[in-house]
């Protein structure tokens, strides 16, 4: 009785083992193959799982055959770094070109950027993107000029945090908004 209730514990044991090592097999077969599209929706997760990505940061990226080129900015120099080892670790990746602009270090930047985020997510009509765990509104400060990256859901927000932006005070020069309209499919009746 026993070695009968061994002997299946056994095979089961074997057949599950059997069944790793044959998907460790098919994951080894499609990593190196993985397409373009396939890269690219891993950076995107691996630069939205990065802890220390932030509003302050605009980070993209091309995918080409496998080849990486990021682009943007960050605020702080490991970030250009850490970005760049996360980016070559997505299976597909056959080599990553860093083109990430660090921006200057500067104490006056860093309070005009609070000031802007202030304004920008204090506003009534804009609250809704402060709650995300990473707000969409993205506020890049290079030697006193701001610019506006990332995606709104229509119009009239970007036009609100570019004024906001442009009320906040300090920058030198006008905000540049670079905020992109959110496509919405199109209702069909």
């Amino acid at each position: 009785m026993k070695n009968r209730f061994l002997g299946r514990v056994l095979t089961t044991a074997a057949l599950l083992a059997g069944t790793g090592i044959a998907g460790a097999a098919t994951y080894e077969r499609t990593a190196g193959s993985a397409s373009d599209a396939d890269i690219a929706k891993s950076i995107t997760h691996e630069i939205r799982m990065y802890p220390r990505y932030s509003i302050w940061d605009d980070v993209s990226f091309r995918v080409v055959n496998g080849q990486v080129e990021l682009l943007g900015s960050v605020n702080q120099p490991y970030k250009k770094s850490d970005i760049a080892r996360l980016a070559q670790r997505v299976p597909g990746v056959t080599s990553v070109t860093d083109q990430i602009k660090v921006l200057p270090l500067s104490p006056f930047d860093d309070r005009l950027r609070l000031r802007v985020a202030r304004a920008i997510y204090g506003d009534p009509a804009l609250t809704r993107y402060a709650i995300n765990p990473l707000p969409t509104i993205h506020i890049i400060v290079e030697n006193g000029q701001v610019t506006l990256t990332g995606v709104v859901a229509n119009e009239m927000d970007k036009n609100i945090a570019g004024i906001r932006a442009s009320g906040a005070g300090l920058s030198f020069g006008p905000v540049v908004n670079k905020l992109q309209v959110e496509q919405k499919a199109d209702k069909k009746s």
